[in-house]
C-alpha cells in the first residue's frame, strides 16, 4: 500500500509553493488591473496608435495567461487533496497509483510555473537576439559555433520558439564565422539570458588528422528585441550605412542586389548588419533594432544617461572567461560554471536538453 500520508504532505507543501507564486506575481491585484486594461480597449481611438494597444493587448494576454496556470494548478491540488482524503477512507491500490502519478505531475507543473516567476526583469518577455562567434583556433572553432547555433534552434523548436536568421558568414573551410538570430515568443530573451557568454568544447578534432585532443571557445551574446515603444536617442551623424550584396542562403535574388546592410556606430564602434530580408529598407529596420538592441544594453551596463557617453567593451573569447564546458573526451560531461550544475548525456544537450541549466541559472540568481 502506498503511504497516502506522505502524499498528502506534499500536497499540504504544493499549496504552501502555489502561495507563495500568488504573493510573488502579485494576483490579488492583477485581476483589478486585467479590467482596467480591458476597458482601455473598448475607449473610442484605442486603435489610432497602433504600437500602444498592441503593448495593452500583451499584457492582457500576459495576466490572463498567469491566472489561468494558477487557477487550473489550483484547481488540481484541491482534487488531489479531496481524492487523497477519500483513499485514506477507503483504499484503492490501482487509484492509488494514479495519485501519486498525479501529484508528481502537478508538482512538476509547480515547478515551472516558479521558474516563470523568475522572469521578473525589464526585458524578460522580449524576444531574444542571439549572436554567435567563435574564438581563436580557426576551423575548430568555427565548427564549434555550427554545433552550438543547431543547439540552441533546436531548444527554440521544442519550447514553441520560432528562430529566424539575420546575419550568417559561413566559415573558411567548415562551420560559421558568425550568425545572427532573432528568436520570436513570450520570455524568449527572459531564458536565453541565461546562456550569454564563452562556452568551451573539448573532444578530439575531427579535423586533427593525428586524433589529438583539441580545446575550442566560442561567445554566445544575448540581447532583448527593442520594442518600439521604448525610444533611444541616437544622433544619425553618429551612424555610418553602408550597404552590400548578401550571402548564403537565400536564392540568386540576394546575390544580384546590395540588398544587405551594416551599420556602423561610430563613437562607440559597435556594427549590426541584416541580409535576411529581400528589401534594403527592411533589412535597414532590421539592423537599426539590432543597434537599438546593443546600445541599451550598454548604456544599462555601463550606468550611463547619455549614448554619447558609451565607450563599448571587448572580453576575449578564451580560457578563465567560460560559463560552460562541454566535454566530449576522455569522458562525457557538461557542467555550468556559475551553478556546478552537470549532465552526463552531451548527446541529448548538444540536441537542446538545455531547460535544466537555464532553470539552475535562474534559481541561483533569485536565491
Amino acid at each position: 500500500m502506498l503511504d497516502l500520508e506522505e502524499n498528502c504532505k506534499l500536497i499540504d507543501e504544493l499549496y504552501g509553493k502555489l502561495n507563495k507564486i500568488y504573493i510573488a506575481l502579485n494576483l490579488d491585484n492583477q485581476n483589478e488591473k486585467l479590467k482596467t486594461l480591458e476597458n482601455k480597449t473598448l475607449e473610442n481611438g484605442f486603435w489610432d496608435n497602433i504600437n500602444t494597444s498592441n503593448v495593452i493587448l500583451k499584457q492582457i494576454k500576459d495576466i490572463k495567461s498567469k491566472l489561468k496556470m494558477y487557477n487550473d494548478i489550483s484547481k488540481q491540488l484541491s482534487d488531489l487533496k479531496d481524492l487523497n482524503e477519500l483513499l485514506s477512507m477507503d483504499t484503492d491500490e490501482e487509484l492509488e497509483k494514479q495519485l501519486v502519478f498525479l501529484t508528481k505531475k502537478v508538482k512538476n507543473d509547480i515547478e515551472k510555473f516558479e521558474i516563470q516567476t523568475l522572469l521578473y526583469g525589464k526585458y524578460d518577455k522580449n524576444n531574444a537576439i542571439i549572436t554567435l562567434h567563435p574564438g581563436a583556433g580557426g576551423t575548430e572553432s568555427q565548427d564549434w559555433v555550427e554545433m552550438l547555433y543547431r543547439m540552441y534552434t533546436r531548444w527554440a523548436n521544442k519550447n514553441g520558439y520560432t528562430v529566424k536568421e539575420l546575419e550568417y558568414l559561413e566559415g573558411d573551410e567548415a562551420g560559421i564565422k558568425s550568425v545572427t538570430a532573432l528568436v520570436e515568443g513570450e520570455n524568449a530573451y527572459g531564458y536565453l539570458k541565461c546562456e550569454h557568454g564563452v562556452h568551451r568544447l573539448v573532444r578530439i578534432s575531427p579535423f586533427d588528422a593525428g586524433g589529438r585532443r583539441h580545446t575550442s571557445f566560442a561567445s554566445l551574446e544575448v540581447l532583448p528585441e527593442i520594442t518600439d515603444d521604448i525610444e533611444i536617442d541616437i544622433n544619425p551623424s553618429d551612424l555610418r550605412i553602408d550597404t552590400y550584396r548578401s550571402s548564403g542562403a537565400g536564392g540568386q535574388h540576394i546575390n544580384k542586389t546590395d540588398s544587405a546592410v551594416r551599420i556602423t556606430h561610430i563613437p562607440t564602434g559597435i556594427v549590426t548588419s541584416c541580409q535576411s530580408e529581400r528589401s534594403q529598407t527592411m533589412n535597414k529596420e532590421t539592423a537599426m533594432r539590432m543597434l537599438k538592441s546593443k546600445l541599451l544594453d550598454l548604456k544599462e551596463k555601463e550606468n550611463k544617461e547619455k549614448i554619447e557617453d558609451l565607450k563599448g567593451i571587448q572580453k576575449e573569447i578564451a580560457w578563465g572567461s567560460q560559463i560552460r564546458s562541454y566535454v566530449f573526451c576522455p569522458y562525457t560531461m557538461v557542467k555550468d560554471h556559475r551553478t556546478n550544475y552537470e549532465v552526463g548525456n552531451i548527446e541529448a544537450v548538444m540536441n537542446g536538453e538545455i531547460d535544466d541549466f537555464i532553470d539552475e541559472y535562474l534559481k541561483k540568481c533569485i536565491n
